[in-house]
């Protein structure tokens, strides 16, 4: 007879002990989620108004200026004096197994507890299973909604700029200019 037969106490141990050895091999150093490099505003494309009333150089130039300080007024965005703004990566944004480890130990440790007695490695060994997926899933979900958080920063930074465009194109369209 084995050692594990004569001593019913140490099945749990011997089960908890396999577990320990199997997740220990699927260890592996931290993996960080490369971040994205930074991202400032991206520059906005050039506006060009065509005259369509055949209007001389002087009066494109003051059309030009007089629409620019009406859509800077109108946007209070000012695009020859705003700073572009970094928007800093999110810091929660990381893919290190933290939560797929914690998953599989609460798992194990729950799987064990509500498990019978003569089947404790057993529900030891599914519970560290369904625990390291539920942690798997916690964590990718806790990444997108950073890096979605992120995105949506990015967006909002760009709205100013969206304006102060639209409110220039609508002046030089009005003062007889195709905007291209």
């Amino acid at each position: 007879m084995d050692a594990l037969s004569t001593r019913p106490a140490l099945r749990p141990l011997a089960a908890l002990t396999v577990v320990a050895v199997l997740l220990a091999g699927c260890a592996a150093p931290p993996y960080r989620h490369a971040a994205p490099p930074p991202v400032a505003v991206a520059p906005q494309p050039t506006m060009y108004f065509y005259p369509e009333l055949s209007q001389d150089e002087g009066r494109q130039d003051r059309d030009r200026y007089e629409c620019y300080r009406w859509s800077v007024r109108e946007s209070g965005v000012d695009p020859g004096m705003t700073p572009v703004r970094h928007v800093p990566p999110p810091r929660g944004a990381v893919r290190d197994g933290g939560e797929v480890v914690a998953g599989a130990a609460t798992g194990a440790i729950v799987g064990a507890a509500v498990s019978s007695p003569r089947r404790t490695g057993e529900g030891l060994v599914l519970g560290a299973i369904f625990g390291s997926l539920i942690g798997a899933a916690a964590q990718e979900s806790r990444v997108q909604a950073a890096e979605a958080a992120h995105a949506r920063r990015l967006a909002h930074q760009q709205v100013p700029m969206d304006n102060f465009r639209r409110a220039m194109g609508a002046c030089m369209t009005g003062r007889g200019y195709r905007v291209g």
